[in-house]
């Protein structure tokens, strides 16, 4: 992490904050203000450890981190997870970290982001595991919720890690992880990605890597690690729950308390002078992470039915979640309406789909909004389906997720194109 932080400071506004900052509620205040801009906190009030935040807030930051474009993020995403390059370097932990302790996680700067939270939450702490009778490798984010010096609660939803979790708890044995915080940002959005359950994301990482990725064998569990500044050793217990919320998720609102499963650490390591990554809860690192990874899930789905697909984005302003608008070079009358259905089936969270023609920049609102100021329709143009399945996050959605998903095809006629060319585009 540290190195891509040294590469990206002339390019990037990075905020170094000198004064003392309480992780109650002061360090996500100040966060809120500066959402787009790197912020590190030097001087904590409650830890001897800084606090970094913001290395996957902007695209610029995610695209820089894969040696990409904003718009070739989707296409390097692809490639990766199709092309994933086993790692061969493998160290100790007495060689990466200059302090390794029993677990404490009062030596940890936690953030409590917002008054009504369950507690400090783990926000950017990626959990490694191996399949209990496969041993496949599975590196996921998820949030964990401090109670205790070494226990925490982890939301945990139905993907891998999940399965994983239940086979453990079938065998009657805990499942051993690993967390790690503070990593590179490829190493990041690799954990972030839809891959198959027989694959490894820190594989995919290490395509990112372009095949330099090393990893750091645990002491008290079977697992290697990428290079972070904290890493934390554990288990998930069997047939134990906790309290877990509420939180807040990606729609800016609060998600309910569940029971969910319990974490026992038992050992912590870190480096001289560690920065821990806080991911503020509803703000663009939290969208991004979650949703941008999405994207090339979308796009393969949709290449599928409309093969001249040019990108596909999960737009901020809908969470990088209930939002995509999608562009495409339209060859049949059809085409709009058949990328809808295929992105709505690939995403089934996705609430809202807006489809657009090549001369749309759809990374910019503006030109999303005159395509459907212009080129809509809306007796003969979009699509409204009651009774979907949709997202548990959506506020206006029933608790099981059942929705009305809408679709605009905002793409020109074919047969009078003309009428619809942009006299301003001709000047470029």
């Amino acid at each position: 992490m540290r190195d891509f932080l040294k590469a990206i400071e002339n390019d990037f506004k990075v905020i170094n904050v000198e004064n003392e900052i309480s992780t109650k509620y002061e360090v996500s205040k100040f966060l809120k203000q500066h959402d787009k801009e790197v912020v590190i906190f030097k001087n904590i009030k409650e830890s001897e450890m800084g606090i970094i935040s913001g290395i996957c807030n902007t695209r610029e930051k995610i695209a820089r981190s894969i040696s990409v474009t904003v718009p070739q993020i989707t296409s390097r995403i692809v490639e990766a997870t199709e092309n994933p390059t086993p790692i061969e370097k493998i160290e100790t932990t007495t060689k990466n970290f200059q302090v390794s302790m029993d677990a404490d996680l009062t030596k940890l700067p936690v953030p409590t982001y917002y008054r009504k939270d369950g507690g400090a939450y783990l926000t950017a702490g990626v959990i490694i595991a191996k399949d209990p009778e496969t041993g496949v490798r599975n590196a996921s984010i998820h949030r964990m919720l401090v109670n205790g010096t070494d226990m925490l609660g982890v939301r945990i939803v139905p993907r891998n890690l999940y399965t994983y979790y239940k086979k453990a708890e079938e065998f009657e044995k805990p499942l051993e992880i690993a967390i790690a915080i503070g990593m590179h940002p490829a190493t990041l959005l690799a954990s972030c990605t839809s891959i198959p359950i027989t694959s490894d994301e820190l594989e995919v990482a290490n395509t990112f890597h372009n095949g330099e990725l090393k990893l750091i064998k645990c002491d008290t569990v079977d697992l290697e690690v990428p290079d972070c500044e904290i890493l934390l050793e554990g288990q998930i217990l069997p047939h134990e729950r906790a309290p877990e919320g509420p939180f807040v998720d990606l729609t800016d609102t609060y998600d309910v308390i569940r029971q969910e499963p319990i974490i026992k650490l038992s050992k912590m390591h870190y480096k001289n002078n560690p920065l821990y990554h806080a991911i503020m809860p509803a703000g663009n690192e939290h969208k991004l992470l979650q949703g941008l990874p999405q994207e090339p899930r979308i796009y393969k789905a949709v290449q599928n039915t409309v093969p001249t697909v040019r990108n596909v984005v999960l737009t901020e302003g809908g969470c990088c979640w209930l939002h995509a608008a999608i562009s495409i070079q339209k060859q049949t009358p059809g085409d709009g309406k058949n990328v809808i259905m295929a992105a709505l089936a690939a995403h089934p969270s996705l609430k809202h789909c807006v489809v657009v023609d090549e001369d749309i920049d759809i990374f910019n609102g503006a030109d999303i909004e005159y395509a459907i100021a212009t080129r809509v329709k809306g007796d003969e143009d979009i699509l409204i389906i009651p009774g979907a399945r949709g997202s548990s996050l959506d506020p206006r959605a029933t608790p099981e997720g059942t929705t009305t998903k809408v679709g605009v095809d905002a793409t020109k006629l074919l047969d009078k194109k003309e009428k619809f060319e942009r006299v301003s585009k001709m000047l470029d």
